[in-house]
């Protein structure tokens, strides 16, 4: 029954009754009328949350959202072994919360990764929409024998991708086992200092720090960090994840 046709018979009501019909009218027409059109302004003029909580899409698009970190790298960064509160990733977040820092920490390792394959899922990865990189490569460049020239062109490339999207950088420096000799080792540790310089990036010298060849902090493997050995690599990472978000805020 539309409001106009309402109104009119509670006009009409109005004028033939006495004051107990009017009244009666009142509640029978009127009453109704006025709750429709109270109704009717507040689903025009002020914003429901959704049955189940959620707020509109123009309310969430005001809400500022938190800094995404996407932590891009092999089994150390994916927490190999490891329940997933315990991975890098998740125990880095926790540790810039604790310090109020609104960050998401996107797990984006993959066990077994080379920094070819890295190269390769890159773009793909790079779909969350970060607003900065920590790059975590080259361990199993290492342990497969990769020719250091091989990794240091598929960092370069990783790298100068990032920068060319305006993303911050954090590079992560990996060391090689000392089974490969000498001259393998001096060729594959230079890469990661010399590419941070090259691109201008932050950088971390060795992002198994304090935890490499330590068996409390490691897996029964001997090459995987532990949640203990984690918290290890975040203690140490996180001065320079800190100053990562600095660089950010200024932008």
């Amino acid at each position: 029954m539309g409001l106009d046709v309402s109104i009119g018979r509670f006009m009409r009501c109005n004028t033939i009754l006495g004051d107990r019909d009017k009244r009666f009218a009142y509640w029978v027409w009127a009453r109704p009328c006025k709750a429709l059109a109270i109704a009717l302004f507040i689903l025009c003029y002020v914003p429901i949350a959704a049955a189940d909580g959620s707020i509109s899409g123009e309310q969430a698009a005001a809400a500022p959202r938190p800094t995404k970190i996407l932590a891009f790298g092999d089994s150390l960064t994916a927490g190999y072994g490891l329940a997933a509160e315990h991975s890098f990733p998740a125990q880095l977040q926790a540790a810039l919360a604790e310090r109020g820092h609104d960050v998401e920490v996107i797990n984006s390792g993959v066990s077994g990764e080379t920094t070819a394959g890295g190269l390769a899922r890159l773009g793909w990865a790079l779909g969350d929409d970060p607003d900065a990189v920590i790059v975590e490569l080259g361990a199993n460049d290492a342990l497969r024998g990769i020719e250091p020239a091989d990794t240091r062109r598929n960092l370069d490339a990783i790298l100068e991708q990032l920068t060319e999207r305006g993303i911050v950088i954090l590079l992560a420096g990996m060391r090689a086992p000392p089974n490969m000799g000498d001259d393998y080792a001096a060729e594959f540790d230079a890469i990661f200092p010399e590419l941070a310089q090259a691109h201008g990036t932050a950088y971390y010298p060795f992002f198994l720090d304090g935890v490499a060849a330590r068996p409390e902090l490691n897996l029964s493997d001997g090459l995987h960090p532990n949640a203990d050995g984690v918290a290890v690599i975040v203690d140490g990472i996180l001065p320079h994840v800190l100053r990562l978000l600095d660089a950010l805020a200024v932008r």
